[in-house]
């Protein structure tokens, strides 16, 4: 833990407001942009606007969505193909309203709906960092985000917009504390934490009655972060936090992979650690959420524990995909994961019990971590744990993952062959689009009605 001194030496720091610098301003000093790489460090903007092995910020990247993939644009300070001719009101109405320079509509998969909670002051400071601290690309991504009908009419997201966009920036409470506030304004915005932990409605919005209670994230889950002691992180200290947001791993609680690793490794690991308490802080008050389901709290399920005695002596059936659990344990995870599921003895691997992957409700993290592995960015690559995709039938991920959760994780919870299934193909349909076509077609209805309607009042007064 920190002192209060330097909780609020550090806070006052990074909230130290830079003028606003209209269009054609000269160029900040080296200050001004540093200030501005660390807001952008901690909006993640890397991770989603550059490619595995490309240059920074030239986009290209993929982001899955439910209607399909939205491909993340240049925003570097090129002239030609990235933001170099926006003023400061244009990059501020496309980072905080979703709306680009020629007017027309981003796609919320570019999360300005959290952005909208950043300050003046820290727009400007993206603004330098963007203008001046970036390498100009002069090239357009290959890709070019195509959605489908009606969703490639980026009008409609105007609507989508006057229901869901709140474009208030965060105002303090002034009943909380300085670090409350502060992990407030980070988690809320820049940080988003919101768009991936908060369930959406029917019209991929984020349910804020909800906030932070876990949702689906096509195939990853992004696990209940609430204040609740048996499904979120009531039991968690906030040191215990502040170390995962840092390196991705609490020992007998957690470990980071798939979009959370990505989160880490490009943003929340380079955040001070005045900001990480602030959002552990923050974190822990956020009011309780509970899954029924979790009838103790995530990380005390299971025990160490193994089945060698029913396998040893025993030959493999000639249909591999019948391998039983205990089998396909011995041969795929015990060598890291250790005979009794207890981990690495250095620590490094962690064990399966005692594990909020195997004690939580939703088994979809499991069974992705099986199907894509762990992998981790830290000065280059590494993979933690591999990815068994290729490696693994559906039928075989279905019986391992079945005997982790009985073994050390929670044994209620199952892994189902359509849930495999599924995941493996990138995760759910969306039913949106069909909603969106059949509202379309009930309001031409609406509007054909009513037309008739008039038309035959016209005659019976004519």
């Amino acid at each position: 833990m920190m002192t209060s001194f330097r909780m609020a030496a550090g806070a006052a720091l990074l909230s130290l407001a830079l003028p606003v610098l209209a269009a054609g301003a000269s160029t900040p000093d080296a200050a001004a942009i540093q200030r501005g790489r660390y807001l952008a460090t901690a909006g993640d903007c890397i991770a989603c606007h550059s490619v595995p092995g490309g240059k920074p910020m030239a986009g290209g990247l993929a982001l899955a969505t439910p209607l399909g993939a939205v491909v993340a644009t240049n925003i570097t300070p090129s002239k030609t193909h990235g933001i170099g001719n926006y003023t400061l009101k244009q990059f501020s109405d496309a980072v905080r309203h979703g709306v680009r320079a020629d007017g027309a509509n981003l796609y919320p998969a570019m999360p300005y709906t959290a952005y909208a909670k950043v300050t003046d002051e820290d727009t400007a400071a993206l603004y330098d960092y963007f203008m001046h601290g970036v390498a100009a690309v002069d090239a357009a991504p290959a890709k070019q985000t195509d959605l489908p009908f009606p969703f490639n009419i980026r009008l409609s997201m105007s609507g989508w917009n006057m229901l869901f966009l709140d474009k208030k920036p965060f105002v303090a409470d002034a009943s909380k504390s300085m670090e409350w506030n502060r992990g407030a304004y980070l988690a809320q915005g820049l940080a988003h934490c919101t768009t991936c932990h908060t369930p959406r409605n029917a019209l991929m919005a984020e349910q804020l009655s909800k906030e932070l209670g876990g949702a689906d994230l096509g195939t990853w889950h992004a696990p209940n972060i609430t204040s609740d002691i048996n499904s979120g992180v009531g039991g968690w200290s906030q040191q215990e936090l502040v170390d995962y947001l840092r390196t991705g791993r609490t020992a007998n609680k957690a470990q980071a992979a798939g979009p959370m690793a990505e989160a880490i490794d490009h943003s929340l690991k380079h955040l001070s650690d005045a900001d990480l308490n602030a959002i552990a802080h923050y974190v822990k008050g956020v009011p309780a959420i509970r899954d029924k389901a979790d009838t103790k709290p995530v990380t005390q399920w299971g025990k160490a524990g193994e089945e060698l005695s029913s396998i040893r002596g025993v030959p493999l059936p000639q249909n591999l995909n019948k391998m039983s659990g205990a089998q396909l344990y011995d041969a795929q995870c015990a060598s890291c994961h250790q005979a009794k599921g207890e981990g690495s003895f250095d620590g490094s691997l962690p064990p399966l019990f005692h594990n909020s992957v195997t004690g939580r409700s939703n088994s979809n993290n499991l069974v992705m971590a099986i199907l894509d592995g762990v992998e981790r960015q830290d000065g280059g690559s590494g993979h933690l744990m591999p990815a068994f995709r290729q490696t693994l039938s559906d039928e075989q991920i279905v019986t391992l993952g079945n005997y982790v959760q009985k073994m050390y994780g929670n044994p209620a919870i199952k892994v189902t062959a359509e849930q495999v299934t599924t995941l493996r193909n990138g995760g759910p349909a969306s039913n949106l689009i069909g909603l969106a076509r059949a509202g379309i077609i009930v309001g031409v209805l609406v509007l054909l009605a009513l037309l008739l309607w008039w038309r035959g009042r016209r005659r019976k007064a004519a």
